[in-house]
């Protein structure tokens, strides 16, 4: 089964400052892995390379949290990190759908558009436009 260009991932690991010199560490951990490409991109920061589902950002956080690395935990990073742990694991538990139950939904998505429901809008075109 081929995977699509979707599931090849490149992003950003940032560590705090303190204490100095982890990304260089954390370089070396992430090449033990087998799928896993990192290089230093700045004196905190990392960028990983990967393909889901193998691996996913948040396991390789973890991975490091446990090997004692403090990652950058400022709200904008948090914000970050949650909503791309999100996003791969919905895009993961889709890659494990199977096809026949993804046609299905299709053919409910076609029946709700021609079947008579709440969102209908009984306003004339000429004033949903009028200003």
């Amino acid at each position: 089964m081929t995977q699509p260009d979707d599931c090849f991932k490149e992003r950003e690991i940032r560590f705090s400052p303190l204490p100095p010199g982890q990304a260089e560490r954390a370089v070396q951990s992430l090449a033990e892995l087998e799928g896993v490409e990192s290089r230093l991109i700045g004196p905190e920061v990392l960028s990983v390379s990967y393909r889901l589902p193998k691996h996913r950002l948040e396991t390789l956080e973890n991975m490091l949290i446990d090997q004692g690395f403090h990652l950058d935990n400022s709200l904008m990073q948090k914000i970050v990190r949650a909503l791309v742990h999100y996003v791969e694991e919905v895009q993961s538990q889709n890659l494990h759908e199977p096809a026949r139950l993804q046609k299905n939904m299709e053919i409910f998505v076609k029946v709700y558009e021609h079947h008579p429901h709440g969102d209908h809008d009984d306003t004339p075109e000429e004033w949903r436009e009028y200003r």
